[in-house]
């Protein structure tokens, strides 16, 4: 709903800002600007989305080469020890997990839609487990903010769209989005567990956070003293080995797998049977993506996005500070409300000031950085028919506002 009343308004604000240019200015061309926008802004959301289609249908498959295998239940099973002390309501070997796990790992490829279906299935799972039909349950809070907080190992979808745009090295955002998405993972964690009374001074969260420590720690230690460039090339080079050691490793362990036969199973046939969906969930994103890129071209070709810049930018400069940042602003905006209007904020960024600039960096990062906190609990909890919300929007909002925070700090020091 709330996509809803901002759509509209960034029809009607832009509209208006154009009337008014007309008759008080005597600018002309403002309404044309406009209408050519809409115009552009849906061919380019089109090609874009189009475009995602083959990275989509590749990463799908490679998750089915996984289930299929049973590499996501041994992951899972090896994750049961803290899955267990997040989720102590659920019973040891209930199906809730492994469908925790399987959205969890969907949503750390950055694969966007295509975590929903079995996020809707392991919601289902908690409502049977849940006492109070209309209350959130304190897994269901927990699964909920770990899914708005974003985690995200490989941000396949975001480097997919910044190929598309362009970009030289589409990623070179990996590892910003890896800090970024650890931090707000780690603080929507800390405000479930003050809320929930969990003690994360148990082993299991403290070899978890010993485990993020060090890599966090290793990381700033290997790039110690690189020039930018230098930074770059080893951001790439640790990309790849991380992207390519995870598809083998999924289809060897296909490759490895047998039935109760004693036959190999067959990985090329599971790929294909997974990628089949890549197709569908890129064509869905189509109309989104239109709609909200024609309402942003509208909205910034009368000028109003760059008077709410300009606004922001002296209100940061006021105090000092450097406010280069305040282009990808928008995108922070919207993150919370709607996916696909962050998503179309981010492209109409990245075509307004190139993929490979310092704005077009951020605006990446920001887009990875948390996930859609009102919408995701709009959806799963409707699905449920939860009405009560407890602390998840709270809880939500804290992990979205470390994100964005970090996200800003870390491309400063990544891409400034």
């Amino acid at each position: 709903m709330a996509l809803n009343y901002i759509w509209i308004a960034l029809f009607v604000i832009g509209v208006l800002v154009g009337v008014i240019r007309l008759i008080f200015v005597g600018d002309a061309e403002a309404l044309p600007q406009m209408m050519d926008s809409t115009f552009e802004m849906s061919k380019m959301a089109f090609e874009m989305t189009l475009g995602l289609t083959g990275t989509l249908t590749l990463w799908m498959g490679i998750l089915k080469i996984g289930e299929d295998s049973g590499l996501v239940n041994k992951l899972a099973k090896g994750l049961s020890p803290l899955l267990t002390k997040l989720f102590p309501e659920i019973p040891k070997g209930h199906p809730a997990l492994g469908n925790i796990f399987m959205n969890m790992a969907a949503n750390m490829l950055g694969l966007d839609n295509a975590a929903t279906p079995v996020g809707l299935k392991a919601m289902q799972d908690l409502q049977s487990l849940n006492p109070k039909k209309d209350t959130a349950s304190n897994s269901m809070i927990t699964f909920l903010v770990l899914n708005t907080s974003g985690l995200t190992i490989i941000p396949v979808s975001i480097m997919a769209y910044r190929a598309r745009a362009g970009a030289v090295d589409p990623t070179d955002i990996f590892i910003p989005l890896l800090l970024t998405t650890l931090c707000s993972t780690i603080v929507g964690l800390i405000a479930v567990s003050i809320y929930q009374k969990i003690n994360l001074f148990q082993k299991a969260f403290l070899v978890m956070f010993g485990a993020i420590g060090a890599l966090v720690g290793g990381l700033f230690w290997a790039m110690h003293g690189m020039s930018n460039e230098e930074m770059q090339h080893f951001c790439r080079l640790l990309t790849s080995c991380l992207i390519l050691g995870a598809i083998l490793t999924f289809i060897l362990s296909g490759f490895f797998t047998k039935n109760e036969k004693g036959e190999r199973m067959n990985v090329y046939n599971s790929f294909i049977e997974g990628a089949k969906g890549g197709f569908g969930v890129a064509v869905s994103l189509i109309p989104y993506c239109v709609a909200i890129l024609a309402a942003i071209g509208v909205f910034r070709a009368s000028g109003s996005l760059d008077l709410i810049q300009d606004a922001i930018k002296w209100v940061v400069e006021l105090f000092g500070v450097n406010s280069d940042f305040v282009g990808a602003v928008p995108v922070a905006i919207m993150k919370p409300l709607n996916g696909s209007g962050a998503r179309g904020m981010m492209l109409e960024c990245m075509a307004t000031n190139g993929p490979d600039s310092f704005l077009g960096h951020l605006a990446s990062v920001l887009q990875g950085c948390t996930d859609t906190t009102f919408y995701i609990l709009a959806i799963y909890f409707g699905s449920v028919g939860i009405k009560k919300y407890r602390h998840s929007v709270a809880c939500g909002l804290m992990a979205d506002l470390a994100g964005m925070i970090a996200a800003v700090f870390i491309s400063y020091f990544f891409f400034h």
